[in-house]
């Protein structure tokens, strides 16, 4: 019989789209009950929510948008009043590619906003309760771009540097209270977001692995950083490529 009789809880931001989704999955396999996060697409998050329970696990859905402060700040009361929240998945983004010459200040704006400002809205409050627990797990959802840079992506690959930075700080502030943070930083992977832009051939090319990840496979890291067992992993930036860096 499991010496915790309430399973600890895990908010995954972005939690509605392909990657995100998977990282819920993966979550709730490990035993957490997931907070599946949302903002244009609630039906999205509830269709996840759905999935997990149907598999026998514990989820629910929430909707808010992480570029909003006092919004954010709003929802993690209310998901606080049910209780600590032991993990948090930074991983909403988008991506809005243009090369720097041409890209509109809307477009650089937009993407720094979500990925950099919406993981410090989101993990900044979170942060105390953890502490007070003397457990947690923060992992953001980098990207190669952050370590690499990529033509057309220089919002996007400055964001996601910038999360690198961020993480890296955060961990050694908050090490001593039992919190992990650490980044999970994709190459190619499958699902909406890479679209037209990587054709096969590109792929090839691009990647030594010769094809692009899948979903589950970054899901599977970022369970195993949140576990006990990752206890002593903080402060990374662990690329999952194929071979790419």
């Amino acid at each position: 019989m499991s010496t915790n009789p309430s399973p600890r809880r895990a908010l995954v931001c972005g939690g509605s789209g392909d990657l995100g989704g998977a990282i819920c999955h993966a979550l709730a396999a490990a035993g957490y009950q997931v907070i599946v996060h949302a903002n244009r697409a609630p039906e999205r998050a509830e269709a996840v929510v759905a999935a997990i329970r149907e598999a026998g696990g514990q989820a629910q859905a929430v909707a808010f948008d992480v570029t909003d402060a006092g919004a954010t700040q709003a929802a993690l009361e209310r998901l606080l009043a049910d209780g600590a929240i032991h993990a948090v998945v930074s991983n909403a983004g988008v991506h809005d590619d243009a090369p720097m010459a041409g890209m509109r200040v809307e477009q650089w704006r937009r993407v720094i906003d979500i990925s950099l400002h919406g993981f410090f809205n989101v993990v900044q409050p979170l942060l105390l309760p953890m502490a007070r627990a003397r457990y947690g797990r923060v992992v953001a959802v980098g990207s190669v771009a952050g370590q690499l840079g990529n033509r057309g992506q220089a919002n996007y690959a400055a964001a996601k540097a910038g999360l690198h930075g961020a993480v890296k700080s955060l961990a050694r502030e908050m090490a001593s209270r039992g919190i992990t943070a650490n980044v999970v930083a994709p190459g190619v992977i499958e699902g909406r977001m890479i679209g037209e832009n990587f054709p096969p051939e590109r792929i090839r090319e691009m990647v030594p692995a010769q094809r692009a990840g899948k979903p589950e496979e970054v899901a599977a890291l970022v369970a195993f950083l949140c576990s006990d067992a990752a206890g002593y992993i903080n402060g990374q930036v662990i690329g999952i490529n194929g071979g790419m860096v």
